[in-house]
């Protein structure tokens, strides 16, 4: 049996910059990184890979470059790496982009049995933590989100429990594999590569599947299968903060003052 976590590569978001003309991102010069949340999805499957030996797949949808992220997946211990790559793959919003993804996990569970399929909660670029539910529901998976601890895990009889994080409370469930679990940054924290596997990552073999392998329909991929698009993007404008007295020698008055710049903006009422 095997697990799959998919993963993207993503412009680092603390760099990114809008092309005030065009209004899309400037990705010229703009460094790549793993999603966060994937991170940890990953770390989770190499956690039962270390416990119950079970067989890690990365799978990415990308372009070329997406590469380097499946590169360092196979620099902290999984088995195999997919590069999903196609120029009619582009575009893709996250219903293209369940669907593309679903149907490389589809082949790969008639390669070796799929146990669980992991994603992060969500994306730093999109935000929507709608593809691994999507992928659930394609691939008629049983959907466990938001999970921070996998309880208890039984092989045998095919049973996972595990805690989701939810606000205020936490919720424990149960429920029958194969599974989909998307993961909170909470469940673990990732491991570093060893020396010895970083040098072993950049020799390994990175397959790449193009719409030759997984034979979709060009209309349900890419732009062509994406409902839904970005009309505009654009950075918002914040009002430069202001300095009001100094509070360390009168707090009482910078505490007066700090009431009265309130009401004047209609923040609180008297």
């Amino acid at each position: 049996m095997q697990v799959i976590a998919c993963i993207k590569q993503v412009p680092d978001t603390t760099q990114v910059q809008i092309d005030p003309k065009t209004n899309t991102l400037v990705r010229d010069g703009i460094p790549f990184i793993v999603n966060p949340y994937d991170t940890h999805a990953l770390e989770e499957c190499l956690r039962l890979k270390d416990r119950y030996g079970f067989k890690v797949t990365a799978i990415s949808m990308g372009p070329p470059n997406a590469e380097a992220a499946l590169r360092k997946a196979l620099s902290v211990g999984v088995d195999r790496a997919i590069l999903i790559s196609d120029r009619v793959f582009g575009g893709a919003d996250t219903l293209a982009t369940s669907n593309v993804l679903t149907a490389a996990i589809k082949k790969l569970n008639g390669e070796d049995e799929v146990a669980i399929v992991f994603c992060g909660k969500q994306t730093i670029d999109g935000d929507t933590a709608q593809v691994g539910p999507g992928i659930a529901t394609r691939m008629d998976l049983e959907q466990l989100t938001l999970v921070d601890r996998i309880e208890d895990l039984e092989t045998s009889s095919k049973k996972i429990i595990v805690r989701r994080k939810l606000e205020g409370r936490y919720e424990t469930v149960e429920t029958k594999l194969p599974a989909m679990i998307t993961v909170v940054r909470e469940i673990n924290r990732p491991r570093y590569p060893t020396v010895p596997m970083r040098l072993r990552s950049k020799e390994a073999q990175v397959e790449t599947w193009s719409n030759e392998v997984l034979g979709l329909d060009v209309n349900t991929c890419g732009l062509k299968g994406s409902p839904t698009w970005v009309s505009k993007i654009f950075s918002p404008q914040r009002d430069k903060g202001e300095m009001i007295g100094e509070g360390i020698t009168d707090p009482g008055k910078i505490a007066y003052l700090l009431i009265e710049k309130m009401l004047e903006k209609d923040i609180i009422t008297i």
